[in-house]
């Protein structure tokens, strides 16, 4: 067997360069964090661009249909569709933050408040006694809870304040995040305005530096991501709202306080698969335990059945139904990927998992063809 000059050259390359990952794993793994950490702007701007293409491409189908001949309309459609986009998002973002956040301010306000009268009722209570013994039951009758309260607060305070290198961290860390979300937004803008003209260099690129047999492949695979990912944004959309009417129904037909405000934060949560709902269930039982305990209790109750309804029949139904993967394999790409990278790995299993079924299912059906 002959073997070419240019085989073994690759494999020494490839062996050098392993052994030196190896050897210098410790330079080696911070030099991919610098890199990640300099690309992630541009990584979360495609990101980004990619979310609001949804929005934009369906103003721009119906932006002006029946005047799409005049110049003006085809001059204007795409900035105008852009911010259209850009404001649709920000819209959504300020409703569920503009219910959500005062009202949870105002209960933290009121636990803090009713804390202590809380603790002493407690205390007086003849459970209590029964369980406390007498001494112990005597000395915290003793201690004054809502000074003990104000203390805790001052000391939080104070340690805040004294801790001047938490407070430069902070403002550094703030102020990174402002510039990284600039830079996501004029990136995303300028791939949203050229979006076509950078697909047909990227393609001209391909075409120019791959095999056929690699173009057609790679083309191929980008396809089904892009169908993929789109549809199951869309699904995951689909979903989060039909979760969260459904919540906000319930709690008007069960009577409990805060309907609309934990409807709508179930619903913006739920766009994180399976952990975002539970989060958003956490902070609406505490809201509700400001107004009553046993109606907070019946909450959870409540919520762990709809729940169960939800991920075992209308996520599965919903979402796998979209990208076209069955609901048993939808639970086990969340299940997965939730494990392996968190809720990173639960936003991007399911797309990915679609993509994977799908091209063993083509894979099969072409080697059974062949075999026939």
């Amino acid at each position: 067997m002959n073997i070419s000059w240019k085989t073994c050259f690759r494999v020494g390359v490839s062996a050098l360069l392993l052994i030196l990952c190896v050897k210098y794993s410790d330079a080696a793994l911070g030099g991919l964090k610098l890199l990640v950490g300099a690309v992630s702007p541009i990584l979360l701007g495609l990101v980004l661009a990619y979310i609001l293409n949804l929005p934009m491409s369906f103003y721009e189908r119906h932006y002006f249909t029946k005047q799409k001949k005049k110049a003006w309309v085809g001059i204007s459609r795409r900035p105008v569709c852009i911010v259209a986009a850009i404001l649709t998002l920000c819209a959504i973002i300020s409703l569920v933050v503009g219910l959500v956040l005062p009202e949870l301010v105002e209960c933290v306000k009121f636990i803090i408040a009713e804390l202590p009268p809380l603790i002493e009722r407690l205390l007086d209570s003849d459970v209590a006694r029964a369980i406390m013994p007498d001494g112990v039951a005597a000395e915290l009758e003793k201690i004054d809870w809502g000074s003990l309260v104000d203390s805790a607060i001052n000391v939080i305070k104070s340690g805040i304040g004294s801790a001047f290198n938490t407070v430069v961290d902070l403002v550094s860390s703030v102020f990174s995040g402002i510039v990284t979300a600039f830079i996501c937004i004029i990136f995303a803008v300028y791939i949203l305005a050229n979006k076509e003209s950078l697909q047909t260099q990227t393609q001209r690129l391909m075409k120019n530096y791959l095999r056929p047999a690699w173009l057609k492949k790679i083309r191929h695979l980008l396809s089904l991501l892009n169908s993929s990912f789109h549809k199951y944004i869309v699904g995951q959309c689909t979903e989060a709202v039909i979760l969260g009417v459904l919540c906000m129904l319930g709690m008007l037909i069960f009577r409990f306080p805060y309907a609309a405000m934990i409807g709508a934060l179930v619903a913006f949560m739920a766009l994180i698969p399976v952990a975002g709902a539970f989060i958003a269930a956490a902070v609406g039982a505490l809201m509700i335990l400001t107004v009553s305990p046993l109606k907070a209790l019946l909450f959870v109750v409540f919520f762990v059945v709809l729940q169960q309804l939800e991920g075992n029949l209308i996520y599965p139904k919903v979402v796998g139904k979209s990208v076209g993967l069955p609901a048993m394999w939808v639970l086990a790409a969340i299940t997965v990927g939730g494990t392996v990278m968190g809720i990173v790995g639960m936003l991007i299993a399911v797309p990915i998992a679609s993509v994977v079924y799908r091209l063993i299912s083509e894979d099969m059906a072409k080697r059974e063809m062949n075999a026939k």
